[in-house]
């Protein structure tokens, strides 16, 4: 069988998450991204396909580049063909936008090496287009002061004060390759803050957001912010910023793998 890589992105507002779900709610199925696309594939070769996902999105987030794979029996469609084929079985918002074939052990989960998120924040009034994909602040917030505190965030680090209670990870360290905020070039009202790890914990980016816009409106420093990272507390931490902002913005599968 042919192991088959999708480039995929899609808008998360309307899907209760990446991950597959089979119980419903209230009678009607739970909608989820990798369901949808197991169902097009199910379509495709008349039997259940697995699909294996990168990282697992929660619902509303969205992802502009998106990693999966799956295992194909069938050998006549061209690698390249999977594009059109899946995409005419799916729903507008998910789109696959690249497909090819990769070795029997290649896995988007366990081969990626990093992942990076972006955040959108919207520093006045957004247009009603743009609502479902940043969060509104109606602040606009020093970014030296920002990227002062999100500059500790590098390394090996234990993120337990940022994770969301019920986190079932076995470890809270992760290994972060660096943060930042900056201006959105096409849009000088929405500033971005970019991080990338080897992974993440449940909620992690949004908790990081949410705490370091608070912690700068309220006048925090970085010495702050390190205090509050390096406690491993999470009611030190700020507010969970909402999932619409959130984009997984790329994952990669160069370099090392850090098992942190």
């Amino acid at each position: 069988m042919r192991n088959i890589l999708l480039t995929l992105s899609y808008d998360g507002t309307d899907f209760c998450g990446w991950q597959r779900q089979d119980k419903s709610d209230g009678g009607k199925p739970v909608r989820t991204v990798q369901g949808e696309i197991e169902s097009a594939l199910e379509k495709i070769h008349k039997t259940h396909i697995a699909l294996t996902g990168s990282g697992r999105t929660d619902s509303g987030v969205h992802a502009f580049r998106q990693a999966a794979n799956f295992f194909s029996p069938i050998d006549s469609i061209p690698v390249e063909r999977y594009v059109p084929a899946i995409n005419a079985f799916l729903p507008p918002d998910i789109r696959i936008v690249a497909s090819k074939e990769v070795g029997e052990d290649f896995s988007s989960r366990f081969s990626a090496t990093s992942r990076t998120y972006r955040y959108f924040i919207h520093t006045k009034n957004p247009f009603a287009s743009q609502m479902r994909y940043v969060w509104p602040i109606h602040h606009e917030p020093n970014l030296q002061v920002l990227n002062e505190m999100a500059s500790h965030l590098r390394g090996e680090l234990d993120c337990a004060a940022f994770a969301a209670a019920g986190d079932q990870s076995l470890s809270t360290c992760r290994y972060i390759e660096g943060a930042r905020f900056f201006r959105d070039e096409k849009d000088s009202d929405v500033i971005v803050f970019e991080i990338c790890a080897n992974a993440f914990l449940w909620k992690m980016v949004r908790s990081l957001t949410g705490s370091l816009i608070f912690f700068e409106k309220s006048g925090k420093d970085a010495a702050y912010f390190k205090e509050v990272l390096e406690s491993k507390d999470r009611s030190k931490a700020g507010p969970t910023a909402p999932p619409t902002g959130l984009f997984l913005y790329d994952v990669s599968f160069e370099g090392e793998r850090r098992h942190v």
